[in-house]
């Protein structure tokens, strides 16, 4: 089965990457399964191959065939790793206790090559690659590491959120970070000197966001919130839908958003901002706590 013509969602559920079939949103289902080592909790995914962050390791699962996913290689975390994002050959690694800079340009044998530790106290849990940076989320605050040298990164600025910071998404000259009950909007223009330009507080336990035009998509554990961020230092609300479970991670595509909430992937049409409806459901084995969606 080829994957040219379907839509499918990739989750990384706890105990393992499910494969959802979203190529009709109002009926997902899911057509493979792989058990990972770990506690699946990060997944991102290019070319043929699903990079799974497992909690003990790096997982890379070819997904060329999308209803049998195999093994392609593993390479084990020094800490707990709960985020990756990859970009030129490199896997970035959010693992607790820092940022881990993988070569995966072999996939069969990933390296280790470098390790950047993040200040005491951090939780690295989140990580966003663009251009030459890596940008954090690490409980504490946005921690900005400067990879334009993969083997030997630094850091180059930081911000201290009022809230813990999850997780992280950058879009031109702004990072969003989910930080507890609020969505926090850094601007990164000058990556020695992060200010926070604006902040809204969220429904719920903020843990998720994907940023897309002029919206902001928070998972907020109760629902799906849609923040209109066309001006980054006034962000409104546009609409909100409650979720069936507890909202943790969230893609967006195509006029719809996907939402990891419990033991379910949600999928929301949001073509309406305003007005945002529940399409489709599709139970998941293991803890829903991250997606990405890619045909």
């Amino acid at each position: 089965m080829e994957r040219r013509g379907k839509l499918y969602a990739y989750v990384a559920n706890g105990r393992g990457l499910g494969i959802i079939d979203v190529s009709n949103p109002s009926s997902p289902k899911e057509v493979s399964y792989y058990e990972t080592k770990g506690e699946a909790r990060g997944v991102y995914v290019l070319g043929n191959c699903a990079y799974v962050a497992d909690g003990r390791s790096l997982g890379i699962i070819d997904v060329s065939n999308p209803t049998s996913p195999k093994v392609k290689g593993y390479r084990k975390t020094r800490g707990y790793a709960e985020g990756v994002y990859v970009l030129n050959n490199y896997a970035y690694v959010a693992n607790g206790r820092g940022l881990e800079i993988i070569d995966v340009s072999n996939p069969t044998s990933p390296k280790e090559v470098s390790y950047y530790e993040t200040r005491s106290q951090a939780w690295s849990r989140s990580v966003y690659a663009l251009n030459n940076y890596a940008y954090i989320a690490d409980g504490r605050g946005l921690g900005i590491i400067d990879v334009s040298n993969p083997t030997s990164p630094k850091e180059k600025g930081r911000y201290e959120t009022s809230g813990y910071a999850w997780r992280v998404y950058v879009l031109r000259d702004y990072a969003y970070v989910v930080n507890e009950r609020s969505l926090g909007i850094i601007d990164v223009s000058n990556p020695t000197s992060p200010k926070e330009v604006s902040y809204y507080e969220t429904k719920g336990e903020a843990r998720g966001v994907y940023v897309l035009g002029n919206c902001a998509y928070v998972a907020d554990g109760r629902s799906l919130g849609i923040i209109d961020v066309s001006n980054p230092t006034s962000p409104k609300v546009k609409g909100y839908r409650k979720t069936r479970g507890y909202a943790e991670g969230v893609y967006v595509l195509n006029n719809y958003a996907y939402v990891a909430n419990g033991r379910s992937l949600g999928i929301i049409d949001v073509s309406n901002p305003s007005s945002p409806k529940v399409k489709g459901y599709c139970k998941t084995p293991g803890w829903a706590k991250g997606v990405y969606v890619l045909n």
